[in-house]
């Protein structure tokens, strides 16, 4: 191999992440359905020759620690045996997937005959067959009911398409139109990447563009584990819950200890409640995608997102628990996994819980809780189907120098709320709130990010209702005396009267009923009372925090009429709330 010099690694390695952004765009504008084209639920990357990750387009954070999996459990099964015009689909969560919506498309990258890299491409199909539209709800009992399961297949032989699979995908899901042309746009996007290789290959020669690809592995090892030397050694635990088991059970506890020597971190997740019957449990790949996720988001180094990240970690997943379902011997009880989202998004709120022991200048607090599904699925008037999805973005805890964002996803993803007008224009509902909610913040120095609110009027027929979300029992936690966010809440909305539903539920709704769903607010960043004046007044007249919080959480007493600052009233409420 040739030597690698810092400048042409430096220049292939922005190179590979711009064409790994290249293909995230073209698939976010070929995509059909509104889970990839609005929510932006996808992920795009490229691999080296032996699969390990050179880059990752600026999409969903979560994913990042999927694509090792995946490679490492295709080269498994196919080894050697590819050619090149070759596609591979998968969305076994048993095969090296994530859960049955997110589909993989990979393509090897050839050369002159000569395999140097692999395109990725990962994506939320709107529907994969199963028990429920959407292919995903809380209470399925066993993966069968979550759709239909791709193993590891070629869907192009050589450059030619397997059209019998084609024709199963198109035979098993419910809008077909929507899925089939959403994977058309992931194998637009491994196309894109292909071209970019070969850009680069033809540009620097295969030899030199391989071993820099190599290098850049290594040289983002070297910047990780030089952080994690910089870390104090030591353990931590975190407990964090879910409010139910998906199906009306009771809280599910995901505990991590983290270990920091020299510069290794270990996460170990022992502890953690055993696998549940409803279909939240996550896989082991997706647990050690969230551990890479909060590593990468408190380094304070550039560092490219590369398999290099990974090295320095070790974790811990104990087979048969939350955060890794299996297969038991019958299989019938293979572990459910659709909703394995949310269950993510509170291993996130554990070891963000567990790095503020060991790094408190760096953890913000908790935030939402993780998007809130909906899911409507039914037939419009002409009877042709529907599936609409929504994946409701909300809002980020204090952090340690400033609020928490409001009405932005959390910092595990990278998503976005449908416009309402596209919601309104494809599919039978009317949106009749949507916004921020006041006083919804936890309180502290640094005050959580507000809740976000949404109203759906369904307005044809009866449709299948799924809603996935938490928070509502085990509110967001705050950091360093800040408090906890304000529950979430489920109400639909009857002819007769009004219903509060659980925090993750199937069901059916009637056309005029109204679906009213309110987030968590974010936990608050440090004690309330050190909160500037300015910044409580700034709140008010923002109308995020009213004039009765702004006194009893704040201690700040603002002109009712100018809504300036009683500096003099405000020292001494403070004082007196001081003790």
């Amino acid at each position: 191999m040739p030597d690698v010099d810092l400048i042409t690694r430096e220049v292939i390695q922005n190179a590979l992440a711009s064409a790994a952004d290249e293909m995230a765009l073209a698939l976010y504008r070929t995509a059909y359905s509104t889970i990839v084209r609005d929510c932006l639920d996808f992920s795009t990357s490229l691999c080296n020759a032996g699969g390990e990750m050179i880059a990752q387009g600026v999409t969903i954070p979560i994913h990042l620690g999927s694509v090792p999996s995946a490679m490492a459990s295709l080269l498994r099964k196919f080894g050697d045996r590819m050619d090149e015009g070759d596609v591979f689909i998968l969305n076994d969560p048993f095969d090296g997937g994530m859960h049955i919506p997110d589909i993989f498309l990979i393509k090897p990258v050839y050369w002159e005959g000569r395999r140097v890299a692999f395109a990725v491409t990962t994506a939320h199909h709107l529907d994969l067959g199963g028990r429920l539209p959407g292919s995903s709800a809380c209470d399925n009992t066993e993966i069968f009911q979550d759709g239909f399961r791709i193993p590891w297949l070629k869907l192009y032989r050589k450059g030619e398409p397997d059209e019998s699979l084609f024709a199963l995908l198109h035979a098993n899901v419910r809008v077909p139109h929507m899925t089939l042309g959403d994977v058309r746009a992931q194998l637009a996007a491994c196309h894109i990447g292909e071209r970019a290789v070969h850009d680069l290959v033809r540009r620097y020669g295969v030899d030199h563009f391989l071993a820099c690809a190599d290098d850049l592995i290594r040289y983002t090892e070297r910047l990780v584990r030089a952080e994690i030397r910089s870390w104090p050694d030591g353990r931590t635990t975190f407990a964090d819950y879910l409010d139910s088991n998906g199906v009306g059970g009771p809280p599910v506890k995901i505990q991590v200890t983290l270990e920091v020597a020299g510069d290794t971190l270990t996460a170990d997740f022992t502890g953690s409640a055993p696998q549940v019957p409803g279909a939240i449990n996550a896989t082991k790949s997706f647990t050690e995608s969230v551990v890479a996720l909060c590593v990468r988001s408190v380094l304070r180094e550039e560092v490219p997102n590369t398999a290099g990240l990974f090295r320095p970690l070790r974790v811990i997943a104990p087979p048969g628990t939350i955060v890794n379902g299996v297969g038991a011997p019958a299989r019938a009880g293979r572990a459910a996994s659709s909703m394995r989202g949310v269950t993510g998004f509170r291993m996130v709120d554990a070891v963000f819980g567990a790095l503020a022991g060991l790094l408190p200048d760096r953890v913000l607090a908790a935030g939402e809780g993780g998007n809130t599904l909906v899911i409507l699925g039914a037939r419009r008037p002409d009877r042709s189907p529907y599936v609409y999805y929504e994946l409701l973005c909300g809002t980020w805890g204090g952090r340690p120098d400033r609020d928490g964002n409001d009405g932005l996803c959390n910092p595990a993803n990278v998503a976005s709320n449908i416009p309402v007008e596209d919601a309104e224009c494809e599919y039978p509902v009317r949106i009749e709130r949507y916004g921020l909610v006041r006083d919804s913040g936890g309180a502290g120095r640094f005050r959580g990010g507000l809740a976000v609110e949404r109203e759906w009027r369904l307005l044809h027929g009866e449709a299948h209702l799924a809603i996935r979300s938490d928070r509502r029992v085990h509110l967001p936690y705050g950091l360093q005396g800040g408090q906890p966010g304000t529950p979430s809440t489920n109400v639909l909305h009857h002819a007769d009267g009004s219903e509060v539903l659980p925090t993750m539920i199937s069901t059916r709704m009637q056309a005029g009923e109204r679906l009213y769903h309110r987030q968590a607010g974010g936990g608050g960043h440090g004690d309330p009372l050190l909160r500037s004046p300015a910044a409580v007044a700034r709140d008010v007249r923002n109308d995020k925090v009213s004039l009765e919080s702004a006194r009893q959480q704040y201690g700040v007493v603002l002109d009712q009429r100018t809504l300036e600052v009683d500096e003099e009233a405000t020292r001494r409420l403070r004082l007196e709330m001081q003790g």
